[in-house]
């Protein structure tokens, strides 16, 4: 029996340093299973409070009734807030009954006497939740020895040890006060295996559906139950990204560039980039990303794709506000050439060189060389409108030279028209014979007045 006292106080010392669960609102049955001793010493009249009630506690050669196969069973179930109750049933052979009273020193031996017992306790874990977890409880119960029995009032004491979360060893000693002479006041020690069970784990992840935030979902403890996929330490629920790994910064989302816009919402997650554009790059600052930038080391608007604008013709004028991009202008003219009064002049010049059949408005065929030169100065210039002008001499009726000069003036604007002139460059105008810059008294001075003119619209 020496042997068995320093191997249980080896168990204790290594199974303090484990963690489990005591009997609780998760395991809240616990049944027990295991042996007992019955110590009758002191005996006599002795008593609850004599001198002599502890004196020899331990002399478990002398005093100790020890059944060593099963002999001890408990059922206890858990009530709340450290109290459990519980109702044990015992048995065991009594060979040595406390000392003879006439000679203290002598044990008092008695011939296999049969003991049972059956107990109800309420008990109180003063530890819950701790792999050592010390108990007291008070109870009652019935005791038979040889088929003579009596009530006892009970006082117990104990300590479970638990190797896991459902298994421990269990070992308490209870102090029997008998209500009757004829059954001696004794102590009864038991040790066994305990199982504690009755928790429900949904999910199998070790914590109970009572304390268990996610209980149809394998969870961490840390976390109430609750999972965390990625393992970022950032559970499921609070986790914008809860299949890759990230930081608490954001959300449990990553950001491998690490430019502040994480990878689920980064067009450019492996390289740094801005916020304002998605987390791309943008190396010359003109707010085009750099994979959209045809001209990613120049600034240029996203109109032109990244690129800056050029100035085909070098006038000053990008070719986006020029209206003659090819031909060199000017600025106040929108990138187009000016009419100089020179151009002016010599766009007159041909024009009054253009003959008619006589008194009609169909243009002569000769004609044809200085109309080729006109259509010529006007395409220099793409964005001037015109006035096709038409004059007369002064022979003939007024309202006859009228409708004359408008229908050579229209003659000429649709020949320009016909050959490339956009038709809303040009309007057409008679004077009939208003407008004489010669003599009409001299055949020269009419032949003068008998004229086109295209001049610039003003």
């Amino acid at each position: 029996m020496k042997n068995l006292s320093r191997l249980l106080l080896a168990m204790l010392l290594v199974l303090g340093y484990s963690n489990s669960d005591a009997q609780d609102k998760n395991n809240p049955w616990q049944i027990t299973i295991g042996a007992n001793a019955v110590d009758a010493y002191p005996s006599g009249d002795g008593g609850l409070f004599s001198e002599t009630i502890f004196d020899e506690f331990a002399n478990v050669d002398d005093h100790y009734n020890i059944l060593p196969s099963l002999s001890t069973i408990s059922v206890s179930k858990y009530v709340g807030n450290g109290f459990s109750f519980g109702v044990a049933g015992s048995l065991n052979k009594i060979d040595k009954w406390g000392d003879i009273s006439s000679n203290p020193d002598v044990t008092n031996s008695v011939d296999d006497w049969s003991y049972y017992g059956v107990d109800g306790t309420i008990k109180y874990n003063f530890l819950e939740g701790t792999t050592l977890d010390p108990f007291a409880g008070i109870g009652g119960g019935y005791t038979w020895i040889d088929e003579i029995g009596a009530g006892t009032v009970n006082g117990t004491i104990g300590l479970n040890v638990w190797f896991n979360n459902n298994i421990g060893l269990t070992i308490q000693s209870s102090y029997k006060h008998a209500f009757e002479d004829y059954l001696q006041t004794h102590f009864q020690h038991t040790a066994g295996i305990s199982i504690k069970f009755g928790g429900i784990d949904t999910d199998g992840d070790d914590i109970y559906d009572k304390d268990d935030a996610c209980p149809d979902v394998p969870g961490l403890e840390a976390f109430n139950g609750c999972p965390d996929t990625d393992g970022d330490g950032i559970e499921d629920s609070k986790d914008d990204c809860p299949n890759e790994a990230g930081s608490a910064e954001f959300n449990g989302c990553p950001d491998t560039d690490g430019d502040g816009v994480v990878d689920k919402d980064d067009k450019c997650p492996t390289v740094a980039g801005l916020k304002a554009l998605a987390g791309c790059p943008d190396a010359d600052g003109d707010g085009v990303t750099d994979a959209d930038d045809k001209c990613p080391n120049e600034a240029g608007p996203a109109a032109n794709q990244g690129c800056p604008y050029p100035d085909t013709d070098g006038d000053g004028v990008l070719d986006k506000d020029d209206k003659c991009p090819d031909v060199k202008g000017t600025v106040a003219n929108s990138g187009c050439p000016e009419v100089t009064a020179e151009v002016q002049k010599t766009l007159n010049e041909y024009a009054k060189t253009i003959l008619f059949d006589t008194g009609k408005s169909t243009i002569k065929s000769q004609s044809a060389a200085v109309l080729a030169d006109i259509i010529k100065i006007l395409n220099e210039y793409p964005t001037a409108k015109f006035t096709v002008e038409g004059h007369t001499d002064s022979i003939g009726s007024e309202s006859l030279n009228q409708r004359l000069s408008d229908s050579r003036a229209n003659s000429v604007k649709e020949y320009l028209i016909k050959n490339g002139i956009d038709a809303f460059r040009l309007s057409a105008l008679g004077y009939g014979e208003s407008k004489p810059i010669d003599s009409n008294k001299t055949s020269k001075g009419r032949a003068n007045n008998r004229r086109v003119e295209i001049n610039l619209a003003k």
